[in-house]
This record gives structure tokens, sequence and C-alpha cells, in this order.
């Protein structure tokens, strides 16, 4: 039986454009909005290899919104500024500090993505942490478990999946 392509390719070439617009609409860059849509079908299409995704527009859309959010708060955390967080008149940077309802609800995702994650097995929960907290390459990763990175990204991906239907679903 000749394999059929992914659902999510069609769903990428469909929507593509929008993507990367949604994309840049986050991060501000457009080459980099690219490279965020990219990236988020090679995850979704992952994923895909190894069960059916009912809503791949919507999953392919979260995927892109989550890896776009992460480039921006990493953005945030390096403390670069963009030209609208500048004021005009004396080039002073504008107060970008979170709302005491945004602390509120970022410490409750916090909470919910810890749970989450102590749902995990220990080397899945590991290889979790030393990839998108620590910021290690899979080879890297791979390398302190002491498995393939093929293993690894499967680990990698497995927690991910995992926390994000968590999260998904504690909405």
């Amino acid at each position: 039986m000749p394999s059929q392509p992914p659902r999510s390719l069609e769903v990428y070439q469909t929507h593509r454009q929008a993507l990367i617009d949604y994309a840049c609409g986050i991060v501000g860059d457009h080459a980099h909005a690219e490279d965020l849509v990219q990236d988020a079908w090679l995850r979704v299409e992952a994923v895909e290899r190894r069960r059916l995704i009912a809503e791949p527009v919507g999953y392919l859309y979260r995927t892109v919104r989550n890896l776009a959010l992460d480039v921006y708060r990493a953005r945030k955390r390096s403390g670069r500024r963009s030209v609208e967080g500048l004021v005009e008149d004396g080039n002073q940077p504008t107060d970008d500090s979170p709302s005491p309802e945004a602390v509120v609800v970022a410490r409750s995702d916090l909470q919910r993505l810890l749970e989450s994650l102590n749902e995990l097995p220990e080397r899945t929960r590991r290889a979790v942490i030393l990839y998108k907290v620590e910021g290690l390459k899979l080879r890297e990763v791979a390398a302190r478990l002491n498995v393939s990175v093929a293993l690894a990204q499967a680990l990698v991906v497995d927690g991910v999946e995992h926390c994000a239907q968590r999260l998904s679903r504690d909405v």
C-alpha cells in the first residue's frame, strides 16, 4: 500500500502565507516568521507520523503561535527592545511590565506546566528540560541521556506534546 502524504503537508501548503503573516505579527520579522512556520510544520509532521491529528489546521496554528511566542519572550528576556518600545520624545523605553492580571495568568500557566512535566517519565522530563529550558541541541541532549539523537528527539516531541495537550485541556 503506497503511503499517503501527511495531511499536514496539504494544510501547510494551503495556509503557509497566512501562517507566515500570523507569526510575523508576533515576532515582527518576516524572514524569522518564515523559519518559524517551516519549523512548526516539521514538528507537526513528526507528530502526524505517529498519530492522526484531528484538527491539523488548528494544531499547526497553535504550534506556530507557541514557537513565535518563544522567540518573542526570548527577545524580551535578552533585553532587546523593539522600535515600538521606544518613546519618540526621549528614546526611553516604555514600561512593558506585565499587568497584575498577566502575572496571575502566567503563574497559573507555569504551575500547570510544572504539573504536566511531573507527569512525564523521568527520561522524557529530563530531555524536555535540557532542550527547552537549558537550550541544549538534540545531539547534546542525546549525549547527556546516553541515547541516540533520534530517541532524544522523540522524547522531546512526546514530552512537549504531552504538556501542550495537558495545558490546552486545562483551559
